[in-house]
This record gives structure tokens, sequence and C-alpha cells, in this order.
């Protein structure tokens, strides 16, 4: 039997870098959930993820945070992660 925890990260970038980085994160895999805030550290966005989301289902997604890349100059991310 294994015995998973949450662990938590937070990361700050610039606008232009968010999507990318976002990108990246997802990638990796063990990502539970992702939380945008800007500057002042209101949340703008929550990202729920599940094993098997992929693909056609994050597109709506990227494009919201391309759109919120555009306006930040800087935002931080917090991320969600399941560790054994």
């Amino acid at each position: 039997m294994t015995d998973n925890h949450t662990r938590t990260e937070e990361f700050t970038f610039n606008g232009e870098e968010l999507l990318a980085r976002i990108k990246d994160l997802i990638r990796q895999g063990n990502i539970r959930r992702i939380i945008i805030k800007n500057k002042e550290g209101h949340i703008l966005m929550e990202i729920p993820l599940t094993i098997g989301v992929v693909g056609a289902v994050l597109a709506p997604t990227l494009a919201a945070i391309g759109a919120i890349a555009a306006l930040l100059s800087e935002a931080t991310v917090v991320v969600e992660k399941t560790v054994e």
C-alpha cells in the first residue's frame, strides 16, 4: 500500500513565461492542482488536474492562461503535487 502526500510549491513568473511554465508543470504528471495568483495575491484561476486530462480537454484552459499571461506583468503559481 502506498502512502501519498500532497506538497505545495510556489513560483513567481513574469507574464511572458507563465504559459510555457504551466505547460511544463502539466507534463510532469504528478500535479494535482495549479493556482494562478496576481501579484496582490488574488486567485485568478484554479486548475484541478486529474490523471488522464490531456490534449483537447486542456486546450481551452491553456488559452485562458495565455489571455491572463498577456494581462499580467507578474504572476504567482501555486502547484499542488502528489508525492509518495
